[in-house]
């Protein structure tokens, strides 16, 4: 699944549809990422460079970015650099993993200058490098790499920019068939002069895939192995090397064509095994399973790493978050067992009654500095003898009253505990909640779930600038729509349900949510729908729910009209009634061929 040369090769040709164009804006939505907004050839482009040590990788881009308030250091770098800038040439060394973006710009003086963009995509040595061509020298990079890290290459402003290490690799686009079987056929550079040392030119364990990885440049292990596969015959031991590498030719020459002309096919292939993903510019028929192509491949490589990347961004962003509202809800459970251990204690208040009136009843036989008396309980069907302590420092009738204080306290203590009981398991629930949000929060829903708990009062404002809240700010809303066309609305955290079901919906909108499971609420625009919309809305509510990995999930639908929030209940809390009830298993491939919008 690497981003190897070959794929960086077939996107530099994709990328050939910038040069000329202009950059429009600059952004730096994450630490790792930069997105350039591009119009070129008659259309506006978005254009993802990404550094991250997880998921680096440049493609064009069709999703939504959330941007900081305030632009990060590198980024108004760029800005300054780059921005009205016309994109002057995009390419690729010698099939390495690396693109140069060249830029040329007016700056305020009205002299022209260049800039070239380096993206190094190399796992978590990957970088985005500003660089000047005319001196060789590094204006900034979006990560640093000072002398303690690297003494090799040192990426700060101002230092000379050294290339990443060669590979002493052949090239293979332009590699003749006689080149290619002795360069597989022959001991690597490093091993030429183990002859002299009387040990073996070439290791015996070296695998064919082994050999093209380590001897072609741009190659992976991946396309390596699918070579091998795709040699027909087979390649076997029997064979002399020679042999072996000229049955290797045919598809390495094959490819190699492909790429020439540019005929390749972007794809991930699933393994139906393990679920694993892979993507390539060619066919991996060695690992079978289930086959996307695509025309493009940025719209292969969207694909593959859009969803994991942001979910990777959002599981940083939301970790504090999840460990506070985890713990809180780890306080809360604890004290509600508490809670029902004292309603438990507290039943017995009928019992310190009814020994207060026996002993009311028995006054006559009780001295002063009595520790018991042996009563007739009167409230036994069989009037056996009961024996009821006493402090003896107390006179009988202080006795008596003593255990009437115990069962008021107990009955009061009753009422308080299961109000805290009530108290605590709402709690719980609006926790839930939180979680299940944080669990399928997009980048711009974080942002909303937090200034939620600093109104709460959970969480403090940590922040060195206050926060100037706009009057009646509108939350942004997925917005999808159904088969039929209509719009079905989804709020993903409490600010966004509040609006959607409190302020935006109307009257006779229908609201889904899922029963009892915490989940986003669901609203259907429109008066006039058909089962397909009724249908499509209870998997989204089901989707977007506690229960996205269950089947036959119940999802209740009633009309706006029925929907009400409690007098202080907390933000997303509503009740309802006159509902009706859907069984619905979420297909995630469905729901997300469905068109949405963000209003």
């Amino acid at each position: 699944m690497s981003l190897d040369g070959l794929v960086v090769h077939s996107l530099v040709n994709e990328l050939q549809s910038c040069v000329g164009g202009r950059i429009n804006k600059v952004h730096m939505p994450s630490e790792h990422d930069i997105v350039l907004q591009l119009r070129a050839q008659g259309s506006n482009l978005k254009l993802l460079l990404s550094a991250n040590p997880t998921y680096p990788r440049v493609h064009f881009t069709e999703q939504s970015f959330l941007n900081p308030m305030e632009a990060p250091m590198f980024c108004m770098l760029l800005r300054k650099h780059c921005e009205s800038g016309i994109i002057v040439s995009v390419t690729q060394p010698v099939l390495e993993r690396v693109i140069h973006i060249q830029v040329r710009q007016r700056d305020e003086l009205g002299d022209v200058s260049s800039k070239t963009i380096v993206i190094e995509i190399m796992g978590r040595h990957s970088n985005i490098i500003l660089l000047d061509p005319a001196t060789g020298s590094i204006v900034d990079g979006i990560h640093h790499v000072t002398p303690a890290i690297s003494s090799y290459r040192i990426v700060m402003p101002g230092s000379k920019y050294v290339s990443p290490p060669e590979q002493h690799k052949e090239l293979p686009l332009d590699l003749g068939r006689e080149r290619f079987v002795s360069l597989l056929t022959s001991p690597l550079p490093a091993q030429e002069d183990a002859e002299d040392t009387g040990k073996p030119a070439a290791r015996s364990d070296e695998t064919w895939e082994q050999r093209i990885v380590n001897r072609l440049s741009g190659f992976s292990p991946l396309v390596a192995k699918e070579l091998v596969f795709r040699c027909q015959p087979p390649l076997t031991e029997a064979n002399t090397p020679e042999a072996n590498a000229a049955l290797l030719w045919e598809p390495f020459h094959s490819l190699m064509e492909q790429l020439r002309q540019g005929g390749t096919t972007p794809n991930i292939t699933e393994r139906e095994s393990t679920g694993k993903s892979s993507f390539s510019i060619t066919e991996l028929t060695h690992i079978g399973g289930v086959v996307r192509r695509f025309a493009s491949v940025s719209e292969c490589l969207e694909a593959f790493y859009g969803d994991k990347a942001e979910r990777d961004t959002v599981k940083q962003r939301v970790s504090d978050l999840l460990r506070f509202l985890q713990n809180e809800r780890s306080k809360n459970i604890k004290k509600l067992e508490k809670l029902q251990e004292t309603m438990e204690d507290a039943k017995d208040a009928d019992k310190f009654r009814i020994l207060g009136e026996l002993l009311t009843a028995s006054m006559h036989q009780i001295q002063k500095g009595d520790t018991s008396v042996e009563v007739v309980n009167y409230y036994d069907e069989e009037q056996r003898p009961i024996r009821i302590e006493l402090d003896p420092l107390m006179t009988a009738s202080e006795n008596a009253q003593r255990y009437f204080k115990k069962y008021t306290k107990a009955k009061n203590s009753l009422i308080a505990v299961h109000e805290q009981m009530e108290q605590t398991e709402s709690e719980i629930v609006y926790l839930d909640n939180l979680l299940q949000q944080l669990g399928s929060a997009s980048l711009g829903d974080i942002e909303e779930i937090r200034e939620e708990l600093i109104e709460q009062g959970y969480i403090r404002d940590r922040s060195k600038k206050t926060r100037k809240k706009k009057p009646n700010q509108k939350p942004a809303l997925s917005c999808f729509t159904s088969s039929e066309g209509i719009p079905i609305y989804v709020g993903k955290n409490n600010t966004q349900n509040e609006y959607l079901t409190n302020r935006l919906a109307q009257s006779a909108d229908t609201w889904l949510h899922t029963k009892d499971i915490p989940g986003s609420h669901v609203v259907i625009r429109s008066q006039q729908f058909g089962e397909p919309t009724l249908h499509e809305a209870a998997q989204l509510a089901a989707f977007f729910s506690q229960a996205k990995e269950s089947s036959q999930v119940p999802v209740d639908f009633t009309l706006i009209r029925h929907v009400r929030k409690p007098s202080g209940a907390k933000p997303g809390f509503v009740i309802y009634d006159h509902q009706k009830t859907l069984f619905v298993t979420p297909d995630t491939d469905a729901i997300k061929r469905m068109p949405v919008t963000v209003k």
